[in-house]
């Protein structure tokens, strides 16, 4: 509803069943109802439901109001939970914890002091729980009367002076009397209402001076606080009884009345409402005008206020506040004040806190605000440099009451600082010469002793205007001086400037420099505050009407109520341009910041891909130890395995050895030679292969070793059983010498055709171990070289990329290798043709000699045949004697036999004759010979095949020696 038009604005629909209560923001734009069953929030400027709070049916709410002065939601419900909730987000704060065992209490009604702090409440009990909101901590139960049994209605009495910790609680009981208790002392103050005429509800006005009460009889009573607390204290009847003395006190209570003296009306304070009416319409119409012009806001009277403030010198500290709002006569526009508050942070002030740090964050939060609101109001306040030191005295005072603050603020700036923003950005020339003619007419020689050290009104003068004082005086002293100044006509306050400095005479004559001055006029000093304010008067008196301040300042103008006036006193160009100039600024700093901004987002980006980098190097870093470490580890532990293999094939070499000495025992001396050839070879191999091979070559090197021991067990075997054929055949050769000599000659002829076959055979292995020789040697400097090559290009594929020019390098000295490579491939191969050549010639010889041979077999195989068939006929002839017939026959098998034993002897290994007899010596002579022959230009052949490949190598690493790569750091 609309309360002066009385027409319907909206109607807000939502709520299933009856609305218990309705609860308004302090800003005024949201409003919370309250049902049984939901909570809901409104916006009252558009009307419209913003949420809504559902609970189940078995618990049910009892209220939901908002906390004053803080943004904090209350919600009481049905089984004793109460939940605190952030406006802003609807965020459970916080839960109240059960009360205590022994106080059981179902809540029904509730009260909040005004600033929030405490929470009182109460239900269908004579106590009442009083919480405190700040500890979430019940810290008090009070007890009421046995006769209250039940609590229908709770309500704080406010007091102006009290800071909003309200201290009396009124009860509303189910007897319809509602008591007055002090929550502190658990006193009964007094009480309204009785039996016969009960209190149906009630209500206490904001200011807490009256209580209007709905009786059951249907009338309305209301009821003056002042009147009840005064004859409450007065000494004869107390007012106040302890709670507990309930019975007695409102008996008593019955008996008070009030009696009208003085043009004052007198009335039981239990009377009707339209009595009280009556009378007070009769002391407004016996007010006089006079008494209209002193009458101030609050019920004060300015002439009482003139004569107590004469009378002490100041105010109570304790109404103090409540005084000056008074003076000051503040409009508190609620709605003007919040739709400056609306606008935000202004932009003069939003870095405040470098200028003046404060520690309080409230304080300067409040400063901040008020500072913001002043500019919004007035755009010279933004631009004003001196306007924090003004406003500051006054925010750290009302830092509670935000809007009393902007409004005392407001007042002084247009009353006491009339011309002050006249001749801005300047101080106010026009003032501090006001200021320096009371001084150049009360103290000539003050002022002279200024004038000639250079001291002007803006070092004497001007501090003190600019800071209230605020740093001179301590706050005892500036609380009274301002007693006085909003007392006063504003020129006062000049006029208290001026008495300052007078009253500081003695030491400003003594200062002769402009620092010391400085030094004086912004620290404080030794200096009685009530002499100052004396002398100020004496000023207001003795300054003659032409210099007087009085007449060139208007009188005090509170400020208009609904809508603050316009403050235009001030160059309004100059502010604008600086106002403009403070906007480009600000635009230039904001673009600034904003590339600042850029540029650290492109530098920490530049640092997070620097750290990243670094990060993934360190871990490569880690990864190629750790390769390094593995390959390391790898490498031990392959060493160790060649180690064990070696160990273990050194075992396995002597025991081969410990065998073959065992089975060599017999035939060392006939083998010592070849042994020693073989063992030179060997070790010429060894020598060759070890320059030749690496570390990872040595198993090779072993398993060559294995094949040579086992080569070297096969010899042994092979001559092993050389050694028992060669018994066998001195035993038939024995036997032949025994039985038949006729024969020997054949037999020797056939053994000569064995020995021949066997030496062939054995030239033929001889050629071939040294033609497989030369393929391991050729195989094994091929190994050599692939590794190497390998390992080259490992490096050069894992060398890093900032390195191009040892790439350049390595692939130069590649590339010189691989020419000297193929020339010395081209040499050894040259080499190897003219060494087969010379093979091919030797195998030519050595056919031509293989067809003599074959020549003289044939040769042989003839003679035998003859000889064999003239044993034939012989034997035909001799076939009377059957003895001899049987022995030949047995010869001819044994022969026959020992020819299958011979093709079955491997073509490997020597056969020794030299148990033969002296009468084949000749024939025998020839053989060994020739054998010693063939064995001597095989070994000139290999001697002179080893000495051209050495000096082959020779040659080529003496012309080409082996790159060295400089000591380069490979990383991955």
């Amino acid at each position: 509803m609309e309360t002066e038009t009385k027409e319907l604005v909206s109607w807000m629909r939502g709520h299933d069943s009856s609305v218990s209560s309705i609860s308004v923001h302090g800003s005024g734009r949201y409003a919370i109802t309250t049902s049984t069953d939901t909570a809901q929030l409104w916006d009252l400027d558009t009307f419209q439901r913003k949420r809504k709070l559902n609970v189940r049916q078995s618990v049910g709410i009892q209220k939901v109001f908002f906390l004053p002065l803080s943004n904090t939601i209350l919600s009481c419900f049905k089984d004793n939970s109460v939940f605190a909730w952030e406006f802003d987000t609807l965020r459970c704060k916080y839960q109240l914890p059960t009360p205590v065992e022994g106080s059981v209490l179902l809540y029904k009604v509730f009260a909040v002091t005004r600033d929030g702090r405490i929470f009182v409440a109460g239900g269908k009990s004579n106590h009442l729980h009083l919480w405190c909101l700040e500890s979430k901590q019940l810290i008090r139960i009070i007890q009421m009367p046995a006769k209250v049994r039940a609590v229908r209605h709770l309500e704080f009495l406010p007091d102006s002076f009290d800071g909003g910790s309200n201290q009396v609680l009124g009860v509303l009981s189910q007897d319809n009397i509602m008591r007055f208790i002090h929550i502190e002392t658990c006193k009964l103050l007094f009480d309204i209402g009785s039996h016969e005429e009960g209190i149906s509800t009630a209500a206490i006005s904001p200011n807490g001076r009256y209580i209007a009460s709905v009786m059951e009889n249907g009338s309305l009573n209301l009821y003056s606080v002042q009147a009840l607390t005064q004859e409450g204290n007065k000494p004869p009847p107390p007012m106040f009884k302890a709670v507990e003395d309930s019975s007695k006190c409102t008996s008593e209570a019955n008996k008070l009345t009030m009696r009208v003296t003085s043009g004052r009306s007198e009335w039981p304070w239990k009377s009707k409402g339209s009595k009280i009416q009556t009378r007070l319409l009769k002391l407004q119409v016996n007010t006089s005008l006079e008494n209209k012009e002193n009458e101030l806001p609050g019920g004060l009277n300015k002439k009482r206020l003139w004569a107590l403030l004469k009378g002490f010198g100041e105010y109570p500290a304790k109404y103090r506040m409540f005084v000056w709002r008074s003076l000051l006569q503040l409009p508190e526009n609620h709605l003007a004040f919040s739709s400056l508050i609306d606008k935000g942070i202004h932009s003069a002030f939003v870095n405040i806190q470098n200028e003046y740090p404060i520690k309080s964050m409230k304080l300067l939060r409040v400063l901040q605000r008020t500072l913001s609101a002043l500019a919004h109001w007035s755009a010279i306040f933004a631009e004003t440099p001196y306007i924090p030191l003004l406003a500051f005295p006054f925010v750290k005072l009302f830092q509670n009451n935000q809007l009393i603050c902007f409004e005392v603020v407001a007042t002084v700036v247009v009353n006491f600082c009339q011309h002050w923003f006249e001749y801005f950005p300047n101080p106010p020339v026009n003032v501090l010469s006001m200021l320096e003619n009371v001084l150049a007419h009360h103290d000539k020689e003050l002022l002279q002793h200024l004038i000639t050290y250079s001291v002007t009104s803006q070092v004497y003068a001007w501090p003190l205007l600019e800071t209230l004082f605020s740093e001179v005086l301590t706050r005892e002293e500036w609380l009274k001086v301002f007693d006085n100044i909003f007392s006063n006509h504003p020129s006062y306050f000049l006029m208290i400037v001026v008495a300052y400095i007078i009253c500081s005479r003695a030491p400003l004559l003594h200062c002769n420099q402009t620092a010391d001055f400085e030094y004086f006029f912004h620290h404080r000093n030794n200096l009685d505050i009530n002499v100052v304010i004396k002398e100020a008067y004496h000023l207001m008196e003795a300054t003659p009407p032409d210099i007087h301040p009085q007449h060139m300042l208007d009188d005090f103008i509170p400020l208009t109520k609904g809508q603050y006036p316009v403050f235009n006193k001030y160059p309004k160009f100059i502010v604008d341009y600086q106002t403009q100039e403070r906007e480009r600024i600000r635009q230039d700093e904001i673009e600034y910041l904003r590339e600042r901004q850029l540029a650290h987002e492109l530098e920490a980006k530049a640092q997070e891909r620097k750290a990243e980098d670094e990060a993934w190097y360190r871990k490569q870093e880690l990864l190629r130890e750790a390769e390094e470490q593995k390959r390391k580890m790898l490498l031990e532990e392959e060493e160790k395995l060649v180690e064990q293999r070696q160990r273990l094939a050194a075992v396995k070499r002597e025991l081969k050895v410990k065998e073959l000495q065992f089975l060599d025992a017999s035939r060392r001396r006939f083998l010592k030679y070849q042994q020693d050839q073989h063992q030179m070879e060997l070790k010429r191999l060894d020598d060759e292969i070890a320059r030749k091979a690496s570390m990872r070559e040595q198993e090779t090197a072993a398993t060559v070793q294995d094949v040579e021991v086992r080569w070297m067990e096969l010899e042994s075997q092979r001559q092993l059983f050389e050694q028992h054929l060669i018994k066998d055949q001195d035993a038939v050769t024995k036997e032949m010498k025994e039985e038949v000599d006729a024969c020997r000659r054949k037999v020797d002829l056939e053994d000569h055709l064995v020995q021949r076959l066997m030496e062939i055979d054995r030239e033929e292995k001889q050629k071939a171990q040294i033609v497989a020789e030369e393929n391991l040697a050729k195989a094994e400097q091929k190994h050599i070289d692939a590794d190497w090559r390998l390992q080259v290009l490992h490096k050069l594929r894992c060398d890093d990329q900032d390195r191009e020019k040892r790439y350049e390098e390595i692939a130069k000295l590649l590339h010189d290798n691989r020419v000297k490579e193929a020339e010395l491939l081209k040499a050894m191969r040259e080499a190897e043709e003219k060494k087969w050549e010379e093979v091919i010639q030797k195998k030519a010889q050595l056919e031509e000699e293989q067809k003599a041979a074959a020549a003289a077999d044939e040769h042989r195989k003839r003679f035998l045949e003859d000889k064999m068939n003239d044993a034939l006929e012989l034997a035909e002839k001799l076939q009377s004697e059957g003895g001899y017939f049987e022995r030949l026959r047995d010869l001819k098998a044994r022969r026959t036999e020992r020819g299958a034993e011979l093709q079955q002897v491997p073509r490997c290994g020597n056969v020794c004759l030299n148990d033969l007899s002296a009468s084949e010596s000749s024939s025998h002579m020839s053989l060994d010979r020739r054998r010693e022959e063939l064995a001597c230009q095989e070994r000139e052949l290999m001697a002179e095949v080893r000495r051209l490949r050495q000096k082959l190598t020779s040659r080529a690493r003496t012309r080409y020696p082996p790159t060295r790569f400089p000591a380069t750091k490979w990383t991955p």
